[in-house]
């Protein structure tokens, strides 16, 4: 959490060297993700543990906390997609790359995943019911009948398992795919004509580059895909072993993996912005100036 707000923070003054859009989405990526740590882990897991009968237990605040939960998730995930999406377009289709690479559709495509995300978890609102009434209050929340026994949320269960995260993870594979091939034939062109002008294979900063680009993006795939395996895994045959399995307990394989997956998937939304920024040499020295400025401080103040 702390590492998300400080990212914010650093690339918000606009000193890493990175253009405008980049920027906005690496913003936007932190953003989510700070937003997922705050009410996942204080709204929800600190506050069920240590504070387990506060006014957030009420029925529709309870219900508000699960869809803000879902929304911050979802907004991590396709504010990755989308910024994986721009540097395919950044550096695979040089003549949209003008029109489209840009702050402004950048902040557009931001704005749009964000209410996108906001309307389609606002539906699991009106999934939840009240586990008991007291003085005309309902408390807790619990998956109403209608949740095991109709097909419209079977499907929609479905379709939201599709959306988050089997659908991005097939686009950041493509996207990525052709990236890579791009800069793979763009490499072997370069390497071509410099060796026919000087007779010699020199080292090419332009490649040395591209090189990058491709160790940082296959990092961004693997991180994605590796941390989000365990959850998908579960929620695909969840279904299968609710009604099949008999170990139901807290210390039976299942949970353990189902609290596993939940944990991973977090760890992702704490990961991606590490990759994408900490392989910047100018985010690098801006942290450390961060980091001593305390302490520069304190010793003009003592001179």
């Amino acid at each position: 959490m702390e590492f998300n707000l400080v990212a914010i923070v650093i690339l918000y003054q606009g000193n890493c060297g990175l253009s405008k859009c980049i920027t906005c989405y690496l913003m936007a990526m932190s953003a989510a993700d700070l937003l997922l740590v705050i009410i996942n882990i204080i709204l929800n897991r600190i506050n069920n543990i240590y504070f387990p009968l506060t006014f957030l237990f009420i029925t529709p605040v309870c219900a508000v906390r699960a869809v803000l939960l879902l929304a911050a998730l979802d907004c991590s995930v396709w504010f990755t997609v989308a910024f994986t999406f721009d540097r395919f377009v950044a550096i695979c289709c040089q003549k949209l790359k003008p029109r489209y690479c840009t702050e402004k559709t950048a902040t557009v495509v931001i704005v749009i995943v964000a209410v996108i995300s906001c309307l389609r978890s606002t539906v699991w609102y009106f999934l939840f019911v009240p586990s008991i009434i007291i003085d005309n209050v309902p408390w807790f929340c619990i998956q109403g009948p209608d949740y095991y026994t109709s097909p419209l949320w079977a499907a929609y269960e479905w379709i939201d398992s599709i959306l988050t995260p089997l659908l991005p993870i097939f686009l950041i594979l493509v996207f990525n795919g052709l990236t890579v091939r791009n800069i793979i034939k763009a490499n072997r062109l370069r390497r071509g004509f410099r060796c026919h002008g000087s007779g010699q294979d020199n080292i090419d900063p332009e490649m040395e580059n591209r090189r990058k680009s491709i160790i940082l993006l296959f990092a961004l795939s693997a991180n994605f895909i590796l941390l989000w395996m365990t959850y998908v895994t579960h929620s695909l045959n969840w279904q299968v072993i609710n009604y099949n399995y008999l170990d139901k307990t807290i210390s039976g394989p299942v949970y353990v993996a189902q609290q596993f997956g939940f944990m991973l998937r977090l760890l992702s939304s704490c990961t991606n912005t590490c990759i994408y920024a900490l392989t910047q040499t100018k985010f690098r020295e801006e942290l450390k100036n961060g980091i001593k400025y305390p302490f520069t401080l304190i010793v003009t103040l003592f001179k």
